[in-house]
């Protein structure tokens, strides 16, 4: 995930130094893609939210889980 200091980073090389994509990825280390990116859109910040929490380990004992959460709930 990109910040906001980085992606002023990328515009401020880009724009004001005339820096090329290649030259700032190398400099930045980050991909051709993320610095594209950043170039063409004007988006101030980048975040990605997850719609659905996967939980492949818990999703059997998820109902025993929930149980003993209750009986020591209900001990005090």
């Amino acid at each position: 995930m990109l910040i906001v200091e980085t992606i002023a980073k990328i515009r401020r090389l880009h724009f004001t130094e005339g820096k090329g994509i290649k030259t700032i990825c190398r400099d930045l280390k980050l991909s051709k893609k993320v610095v594209r990116k950043v170039i063409r859109t004007g988006i101030t910040e980048f975040t990605y939210t997850r719609t659905v929490q996967p939980r492949p380990k818990l999703g059997a004992w998820l109902g025993e889980l929930n149980r003993l959460l209750e009986v020591n709930a209900a001990r005090s």
